[in-house]
């Protein structure tokens, strides 16, 4: 990819019921959308974080994060490598972190998180900036819940992050499974 710091490359990754926008600099992912959300979704993200951007849509130059991103929904990854570019206040920087060290399939609630950046008193806090996660998915937002077990906010929805959990828990592929016959009959 070209090296132009204004330059915001973008693809469509489509894997089964699963279509997600994502973006990168010449550095590295800056942006993961919401399930089936459209375009308007990046757009939006960069109009307040990069208003200068020029998009670009790059298939083949994203290649390497669409793979990994559907290595994860096939349930074959479960860390992300390729580089990230981010950036936030050091307190999101903090959080998004501490969000990267949740292990695979486990979850933590707020006020953990709260505790492992040593601000204890900052839970609300901690869930501004998780709500402000540019990267759904590879630094793991979906695995903090509530302090009873709730699923709580999530920027893609609770059903993206209920699919994402039961995934990780159940190791197993987030493609969609065949229609029986019963169910292809009836939508003939």
């Amino acid at each position: 990819m070209n090296s132009n710091e204004n330059v915001l490359y973008w693809t469509l990754l489509a894997y089964g019921d699963w279509k997600i926008h994502i973006a990168a600099t010449s550095k590295g992912l800056c942006f993961i959308g919401s399930q089936n959300h459209p375009f308007t979704e990046m757009e939006t993200w960069a109009k307040n974080r990069v208003p200068e951007a020029e998009w670009v849509r790059n298939d083949s130059g994203l290649e390497l994060y669409r793979e990994e991103l559907i290595l994860y929904l096939q349930g074959k990854l479960s860390q992300f490598s390729l580089p990230f570019d981010y950036d936030g206040t050091p307190f999101q920087l903090a959080v998004w972190e501490a969000l990267l060290r949740i292990p695979y399939g486990h979850t933590r609630t707020y006020s953990d998180i709260a505790d492992q950046i040593q601000k204890p008193a900052a839970v609300r806090a901690v869930g501004a900036a998780i709500g402000a996660n540019p990267l759904l998915i590879a630094i793991p937002c979906h695995r903090v819940i509530g302090k009873n077990g709730a699923l709580t906010g999530y920027r893609g929805g609770i059903a993206m992050k209920e699919r994402l959990l039961q995934h990780e828990r159940n190791g197993r592929s987030l493609e969609p499974s065949l229609p029986d016959a019963h169910t292809m009959q009836q939508t003939l």
